[in-house]
């Protein structure tokens, strides 16, 4: 099973991602984490590229394009071989990001940048994708508290995080047997219980 967490920077994905493996692990299944731009070790070059925040000129289509590069080789190299072994996969972002970043909030089209995707990764789309939602108040308020960890889409404008909100809950209404919301205003643990509680509910699924 292939499993996405998509969100604002600032939703906290990546806060329980772990524990997300250890629950799924302590049923007895073999989980693989990962994360986008990133996973192997050219992709993770590229993403040091990408999120370089003294670099903040890249060309539109260019950071479009240099994404979707780093995740079709991640997608061929680490996570199709680990579906095929029956793993899960969760990977902290995925095609859904650069839909919403660079489709929506960089003005390329949301459906223009999910219909090169499509071509390009072929018909692998996650099997769920969790939306963390949150409101662009309260993710701001987060990444402030980051010191080291900031990069360079941490600190774009207003509006552009705007604009990135408002396509992800576009593509949240396109694809309702996907995507499933989980309200990141919660709680660390309000959080991580509502996450493992959509995942159980499609494994079950997923098994039969």
């Amino acid at each position: 099973m292939f499993i996405t967490l998509e969100g604002m920077d600032g939703s906290g994905k990546t806060t329980v991602i772990q524990r997300l493996k250890k629950d799924l692990e302590a049923q007895g299944y073999s989980v693989v984490l990962t994360r986008e731009p990133g996973g192997l070790e050219i992709c993770e070059k590229i993403r040091s590229i990408l999120l370089d925040k003294d670099d903040n000129k890249i060309e539109s289509w260019t950071e479009a394009l240099l994404f979707i590069a780093a995740r079709k080789e991640h997608l061929e190299k680490l996570i199709k071989p680990e579906l095929e072994k029956g793993n899960i996969v969760i990977s902290d972002r995925f095609l859904d990001s650069t839909s919403a970043y660079q489709g929506g909030a960089r003005n390329l089209g949301v459906e223009r940048i999910q219909s090169l995707q499509e071509e390009i990764l072929g018909n692998c789309l996650p099997n769920l994708t969790l939306y963390f939602k949150l409101s662009f108040e309260e993710a701001e308020k987060r990444i402030s508290k980051r010191l080291e960890d900031k990069n360079r889409l941490d600190e774009e404008t207003q509006l552009f995080k705007e604009k990135v909100k408002e396509a992800f809950e576009k593509i949240v209404i396109q694809n309702p047997e996907r995507v499933k919301v989980v309200d990141a205003s919660l709680d660390e643990n309000g959080v991580y219980e509502s996450s493992i509680k959509i995942i159980r509910e499609e494994l079950s699924k997923w098994k039969k």
